[in-house]
C-alpha cells in the first residue's frame, strides 16, 4: 500500500514539528515537505506533488486560503485540509470556496486528525465537528433566500393567486375565493407568468412548489 504523502505549512516550527512527529507514527504517511509561508507552501507542492496538503490558514504575506486555491487550481489531485485555531465563520467559507476538502481546528485529538487526512486521502470532504453545523444553518440560509427571491417581483395579491394555481383551481374558482372578478384574475395569471417566465398555468405551478411559495405567504 502506497504511504500519502503530506506537506505541512504552518508560520510555527513548533506546530510543524507536533504534526511531523505525530504522522510519523503512522506508516501510513509521509511528511514530505514543510513550508511556513504560503509562497514556500505553493514552491513545495509544485515540487513535489504530496496527496495531502495540511495548511495553516494564517499566514504571514498571503494568506492559506490563497494558497489553497492556487493549489487547488493548479493541482487538482493534491487535497488541501485547512487548519486553523479559531472557528470563524468567513474564513470556514471561504476556504470552501478556495477548495479546500477538510477544515479542522487545531485542538483536534490527534486520532481525530489522522481520520481526517485519511477520508480526505480517500476523495472525502470533512468538516470539524465543531463547525458543521455553521455549515448546515448556512447552506439553510442560502436556500431560503434563493427560494424567497424567486417570488420577489410578485406582489403579495400575485402570490395568493398563484398559490391557488398551483392547487390546481380555475380562474372562476380563484376569483370566488378572493373575491375578485374573473377578468381580474386572468390579468393576475398574464402577469404571473409574464414575470416567472413561464409559458403556462402547469409551468408556474410547477414553480410554486419547487420554490416553497407556501413559506412566504
Amino acid at each position: 500500500m502506497s504511504k500519502q504523502r503530506i506537506v505541512l505549512v504552518d508560520d510555527h516550527e513548533v506546530v510543524r514539528l507536533g504534526l511531523k512527529a505525530l504522522l510519523e507514527h503512522h506508516p501510513q504517511f509521509e511528511v514530505v515537505g514543510e513550508a511556513g509561508t504560503a509562497k514556500e507552501a505553493l514552491e513545495k507542492v509544485a515540487q513535489l506533488r504530496p496527496d495531502v496538503v495540511l495548511l495553516d490558514i494564517r499566514l504571514p504575506g498571503a494568506s492559506g486560503i490563497e494558497a489553497c486555491e492556487e493549489i487547488t487550481q493548479k493541482y487538482p489531485e493534491t487535497k488541501v485540509i485547512m487548519l486553523t485555531s479559531y472557528a470563524e465563520d468567513e474564513m470556514l467559507f471561504s476556504a470552501i470556496r478556495a477548495g479546500a476538502s477538510g477544515y479542522v481546528l487545531k485542538q483536534i485529538g490527534g486520532e481525530d486528525l489522522i481520520r481526517a487526512i485519511e477520508a480526505v486521502g480517500r476523495g472525502e470532504a470533512l468538516l470539524d465537528p465543531a463547525v458543521t453545523q455553521r455549515v448546515f444553518q448556512e447552506v439553510r440560509r442560502a436556500v431560503k433566500e434563493e427560494e424567497a427571491s424567486a417570488f420577489a417581483n410578485l406582489s403579495q395579491q400575485e402570490k395568493h393567486v398563484l398559490l391557488l394555481v398551483s392547487e390546481g383551481k380555475t380562474n372562476r374558482e380563484i376569483a370566488k375565493v378572493l373575491f375578485l372578478g374573473e377578468g381580474t384574475v386572468r390579468n393576475y395569471v398574464s402577469s404571473i407568468l409574464s414575470k416567472l417566465g413561464v409559458s403556462n398555468r402547469a409551468e408556474a405551478a410547477a414553480y410554486a412548489v419547487e420554490h416553497n411559495l407556501k413559506e412566504y405567504l
